[in-house]
C-alpha cells in the first residue's frame, strides 16, 4: 500500500513539474531570446539599466499593491472545491487589489506634481497589469486549471516578443518601446485567459459576504509583505548600489548578467511551483521527513548539475549572443548563477511556512537577511565594485539558510545526504577553469567531464528513475 502511495506521489510530482515546465520554459525561452534584441537596439548600457531599474522598483512595490494576496488566493483556493468559498475568496482578492491600484495611481498623480521622474507613468502602468497578470496566474493553479497558468505565461512571453519586434527593433523607441512590449503583452495575456476562463464572471459577486474569508486572508497574506519586501530588497538593491556607485552603465551590463542567472532560477520556479502544490498535500504524510529530505537533496543536485552545463555551453556562446557593447558582463556570469543557486535552496525553506500556514515565522529571519545584505552592499561596493554585490548577495543567501534550516526544524527535519556534497564542491571547484581558461574547446570538454563524475554520483533512486523513463520511451518508440 505505502509502495502503491509513493508510485502515485511520484507521478504526480513528475506531472506537475512536466505542466509548470511547459508553462515557465517556454516564457523564458522567448524572453531569454529578447537579449540580444535588446543589446543590440539598444545601443547604450546606460538606457537599458535604466528600464532595469524601473523594472526592480514594480517588483518592490509589487508586494505592496497586491498585499500578497495572489498568494493567499492560491493557498485558500488549493483547501477548497465549495464554489461559494471560492467566489469569496477571488471576490475579496480582485476587490482590494482594485482599490490599491486606484490608490497607487492618485498617488503616482500626486507625486507628479512636485517631482519630475523619467518613465513615471510607464512604471506605473507596468506594475498595475503585473498585478493583474500575477493575480490571475495564481488563481488559476488554486483552481487547478494548469492549462490557464500555461497560457498565461506563454501569451505574454510571444507578446512581450512580438511587440519587441515592433516597437524596439521597427519603430527603435528604445527602452519606451520595451516598456509598451512589456505592459501590451500582459494586458493581451489577461483579455484571453479571462475571455477563456471567465474567472471574473463566474466568481466575482460584489454582494457576497467576505467578513470571515477577509480576515483569513489577510492573516495570512499580510505578514508576507514585509518577507517579500525583505527578500526584494535582499534580491533587488544590487541593482541601487551598482547604479550609485557606479553609474547606470555598470547597471545595464550587470543586468545582462543577471538576465542569464534568471534562466536558473526559472528552473528552481519551476521546481517551486510543483512543490509547493505537493508539499501542502504531503505536509501530514507520516513519511513526511523522509520524503522532504529525499526531494531536496535532489533538487540540489539537479541545480548543480544545470549550473555547469549552463554557465559553460553560454560561455562558449556569449559572443554570438550578447551584442558588443555587453560583452564585458560575461566575466559575472559565473558567480552570479552561484548566488542564484543559493537563492533557490533558500526559497525551499520558504514553503514550510506556508505548509502550516505560519508565515508570521518567516518575517525575522528575511529582516536578518535584508539588514546583511544592504550592509555588506555599504561596504562592499565602494570597494569591489560587481564583484562586492555578487559576494554580498552569497553571503546574505547563506546566512538565510542556515538561520531557516535551524528554525523550520519545528516544522520537519531535513537530512543531508554526504553525496550532495560532491555537486556542491564541483560547481565552486568549476569556477576555476571558467575564470582561468580562454579556450572553448577545453570548456566544452570540462562540461562533458563534470557531466560524467554527476553521472557517477546521481543517487540510486533518481538514476534508476531516469533510467527508466528512458527505457519506457525507447520502447515506445520501437512500437
Amino acid at each position: 500500500m505505502a509502495e502503491i502511495k509513493h508510485q502515485s506521489r511520484k507521478k504526480k510530482f513528475i506531472k506537475d513539474f512536466g505542466i509548470y515546465a511547459i508553462g515557465n520554459l517556454g516564457s523564458k525561452l522567448i524572453t531569454f531570446l529578447m537579449i540580444p534584441l535588446y543589446t543590440y537596439f539598444v545601443e547604450k548600457p546606460s538606457d537599458y539599466g535604466y528600464f532595469d531599474l524601473c523594472l526592480q522598483v514594480c517588483f518592490l512595490m509589487f508586494p505592496v499593491i497586491t498585499l500578497q494576496l495572489r498568494e493567499g488566493a492560491f493557498r485558500f483556493l488549493l483547501d477548497t472545491q465549495d464554489t461559494t468559498e471560492r467566489t469569496r475568496i477571488i471576490t475579496f482578492a480582485y476587490r482590494t487589489i482594485g482599490i490599491t491600484i486606484i490608490s497607487t495611481i492618485a498617488i503616482a498623480l500626486c507625486l507628479s506634481l512636485f517631482v519630475h521622474i523619467d518613465y513615471l507613468w510607464c512604471t506605473i502602468a507596468l506594475l498595475a497589469v503585473m498585478a493583474v497578470y500575477e493575480f490571475l496566474a495564481q488563481i488559476s493553479r488554486g483552481l487547478g486549471n494548469n492549462k490557464a497558468f500555461i497560457a498565461v505565461g506563454l501569451i505574454a512571453s510571444f507578446g512581450i516578443c512580438l511587440f519587441s519586434l515592433i516597437f524596439v527593433a521597427w519603430f527603435k523607441m528604445g527602452i519606451l518601446g520595451i516598456f509598451f512590449a512589456n505592459i501590451l503583452a500582459r494586458i493581451l495575456s489577461i483579455v484571453i485567459v479571462e475571455y477563456k476562463m471567465k474567472t471574473f464572471s463566474r466568481f466575482f459577486n460584489i454582494k457576497v459576504d467576505l467578513k470571515d474569508v477577509s480576515r483569513q486572508m489577510l492573516n495570512y497574506s499580510v505578514p508576507l509583505i514585509p518577507v517579500s519586501l525583505c527578500w526584494l530588497l535582499t534580491t533587488t538593491s544590487d541593482r541601487y548600489f551598482v547604479s550609485y556607485f557606479l553609474g547606470f552603465g555598470m547597471t545595464g551590463i550587470y543586468a545582462i548578467a543577471v538576465r542569464f542567472g534568471g534562466l536558473i532560477h526559472t528552473l528552481s520556479n519551476i521546481f517551486l511551483q510543483t512543490w509547493q502544490e505537493n508539499a501542502i498535500q504531503q505536509y501530514h504524510s507520516p513519511d513526511r521527513d523522509d520524503f522532504f529530505s529525499k526531494v531536496f537533496n535532489y533538487y540540489i543536485y539537479v541545480l548543480c548539475f544545470t549550473i555547469i552545463a549552463f554557465t559553460f555551453t553560454l560561455k562558449i556562446c556569449y559572443g554570438w549572443i550578447v551584442g558588443a557593447n555587453y560583452q564585458d558582463s560575461l566575466e559575472f556570469v559565473y558567480l552570479i548563477n552561484l548566488s542564484t543557486i543559493l537563492f533557490a535552496i533558500t526559497a525551499y525553506f520558504e514553503l514550510p511556512y506556508q505548509c502550516a500556514k505560519d508565515t508570521k515565522r518567516a518575517i525575522p529571519s528575511i529582516i536578518l537577511t535584508a539588514v546583511v545584505n544592504i550592509t555588506l552592499n555599504f561596504i562592499l561596493t565602494p570597494v569591489f565594485h560587481i564583484y562586492g554585490v555578487i559576494l554580498t548577495s552569497i553571503i546574505s543567501y547563506l546566512t538565510l539558510i542556515i538561520y531557516r534550516w535551524i528554525d523550520t526544524r519545528r516544522y520537519f527535519t531535513l537530512h543531508f545526504q554526504v553525496r550532495t556534497l560532491i555537486p556542491l564542491s564541483l560547481i565552486i571547484v568549476s569556477a576555476i577553469p571558467f575564470y582561468l581558461n580562454d579556450n572553448h574547446l577545453i570548456d566544452a570538454l570540462y562540461i562533458l567531464v563534470s557531466i560524467f563524475i554527476l553521472a557517477v554520483f546521481t543517487p540510486k533512486e533518481l538514476k534508476a528513475s531516469i533510467i527508466n523513463k528512458l527505457k519506457k520511451k525507447r520502447n515506445y518508440s520501437t512500437i
